[in-house]
């Protein structure tokens, strides 16, 4: 059985950070995401073996798609007609002027969820203006309270914005739309703003404010390191303990096993003493070493844990335990969360190459074989440019990429006559073909092979030129040489 979003079909249109992020929790809750790439970042000879390590695009299919052409907007219309959701993270204004904004979409849907991803929101003065996860987090009040009294705010890596409150407010809103949809039979669309969710996240913090157990110095209070019984402890090996022990029970059996029952300690919630008894407790962590620390304290109820590094924590017992980390392809990332106990999620596999899947993809969504051939057409051009620049030095991915893009053509010859279709024939077919006869040289010439190397620009050549006068262009026949 799938999982809790199996049968739900999601187009991502390619972002950073929160958007893929969104796009992931969907995918390995069991929802099918067809990822679009530009067309532009597909690269010949990628092979499936060796997938990407970027763990943000696991479990997607991907496919190549030019939304500065025409027909590269009308394929993602064609996909929208039986998509359930559609995930974008452009600036507010740039869906709509590529043709693929909710008006264009939901014309050719009604019933889609269409998934907006932003750091400001889609209007407001900063709206239009650039910003990252620390300056979301920063406006929505989430930055200042991080860090120890008398230093600056700690940014807490991305996760606040980018991922807390953007990806993941993202994936909810479109579930919760999703359920909506089933009573009205009705999309619509889902602003998810990194500031908006950044100050969610906020909420206990400022109900503690309201209440007056809150102040706004930084560093002075009981969640923010304040405090000697909440904060983290240097171990004589120079690593790290956590220590929660916030509940007196718990702050009771803190100090019995950190050796300090008995000695004249105040009482814990008496401020002026929070100083004094930090320094205390950091002199006791730091006469063991953070392995023996573990042996005394796990599994207590001191709320006690090892800090560990990224390359720690999967192999600790309790993440091995609960299989909280995972290895695909190679590559240990955390497992899919939450659990289901009748449709658990999975990983569907790995991250794909950029473009990796475009005709399967693509013919499993609808699209007809001539649809999925022109859109090839059209990355030819993109090809071209990316074996220039690499001034084809890796010969045998490009003899495989344009013979690749030649059968592309053949299909299309054979099955479509209409004049754009043609166009597209006279303008990249050549092109391919030089391609194909100047990489095929290059290989006879690393082995030093000079005779087939011209035999091959011979055969090249006269295949162009057979080209052009087959399509009525003998002038340019004439001057291929």
């Amino acid at each position: 059985m799938g999982g809790p979003l199996s049968g739900v079909r999601v187009v991502e249109i390619v972002g950073i950070g929160p958007g893929p992020f969104a796009a992931m929790m969907l995918s390995d809750m069991g929802a099918e995401v067809l990822r679009v790439d530009r067309a532009s970042a597909v690269r010949p000879g990628a092979t499936p073996a060796e997938p990407p390590k970027d763990v943000l695009a696991r479990g997607r299919r991907s496919i190549g798609v030019d939304l500065k052409h025409p027909d590269g907007v009308q394929t993602v219309l064609r996909l929208v007609e039986s998509a359930d959701a559609l995930i974008e993270g452009y600036r507010p204004g740039v869906a709509e002027r590529l043709g693929i904004g909710p008006e264009d979409c939901l014309a050719r849907n009604p019933r889609l969820v269409y998934g907006r991803m932003t750091g400001w929101g889609q209007d407001g003065p900063y709206a239009h203006a650039a910003g990252h996860d620390i300056n979301y987090i920063a406006l929505a009040g989430a930055l200042d309270p991080i860090g120890r009294a008398g230093q600056a705010p700690v940014p807490p890596l991305n996760l606040i914005g980018d991922f807390g409150g953007g990806g993941l407010l993202l994936a909810f809103g479109i579930a919760c739309a999703l359920v909506e949809r089933a009573g009205s039979g009705r999309g619509q669309v889902v602003d998810a703003a990194m500031v908006d969710g950044a100050a969610v996240l906020t909420s206990f913090i400022h109900g503690l404010r309201a209440m007056g157990v809150w102040g706004d110095e930084r560093g002075t209070n009981l969640l923010d390191t304040g405090t000697h019984f909440y904060d983290v402890y240097e171990t004589a090996d120079a690593r790290y303990v956590s220590i929660g022990s916030i509940e007196p029970q718990f702050y009771a059996e803190l100090l019995r096993l950190s050796g300090l029952e008995g000695q004249d300690v105040p009482a814990q919630m008496d401020r002026s003493q929070w100083g004094a008894m930090k320094e205390r407790l950091a002199s006791v962590f730091r006469t063991k070493t953070r392995d023996e620390w573990c042996r005394i304290m796990e599994g207590t109820d001191v709320c006690f844990a090892p800090v560990l590094s990224m390359g720690e924590a999967p192999g600790h017992p309790h993440n091995r335990h609960r299989q909280t980390f995972v290895e695909v392809a190679g590559v240990p990332q955390p497992a899919p969360a939450p659990r289901f106990s009748r449709t658990p999620g999975s990983i569907a596999g790995p991250p794909p190459h950029v473009g990796q899947h475009t005709d399967e993809a693509l013919g499993d969504w609808g699209l007809s074989p001539e649809e999925v051939a022109k859109l090839q057409l059209e990355a030819v051009q993109y090809h071209h440019r990316y074996i220039c620049l690499l001034q084809l030095e890796d010969y045998a991915a490009v003899v495989r990429d344009a013979e690749r893009n030649l059968a592309v053509f053949e299909f299309v010859n054979k099955h479509a006559d209409s004049e754009d279709m043609a166009w597209s024939l006279q303008q990249f077919q050549p092109q391919l073909l030089m391609i194909l006869t100047r990489a095929r040289a290059a290989q006879a010439l690393q082995t030093q092979d000079y005779t087939l190397a011209i035999q091959l620009v011979e055969e090249g050549l006269e295949k162009i030129r057979s080209f052009f006068r087959e399509n009525g262009r003998v002038d340019i026949a004439d001057q291929t040489g």
